[in-house]
């Protein structure tokens, strides 16, 4: 990958902007230490759609009652 100079890279900076798009990143550099790491942006993949199944379950109207007698009961310490 290419470094420049954080001076060269002020000068050259629509170049090497141009270079990062078509898919070179570089690296931007002061007295030979990285500052940053410039690469070509990429759209973020799709997430994976989560309502495939919307409509295919049933669901009591008070989903936080069930359970709650066994719950209470564990937490009163019975079995």
């Amino acid at each position: 990958m290419l470094t420049v100079n954080l001076n060269e890279a002020q000068a050259r900076l629509i170049d090497l902007v141009k270079q990062a798009k078509g898919g070179e990143g570089f690296i931007i550099a002061d007295n030979d230490q990285p500052l940053v790491k410039v690469l070509p942006y990429e759209e973020p993949k799709k997430s994976k759609r989560l309502d495939f199944m919307r409509g295919q379950c049933v669901f009591p109207d008070d989903v936080k009652a069930v359970g709650r007698e066994e719950i209470i009961a564990l937490f009163e310490g019975q079995e």
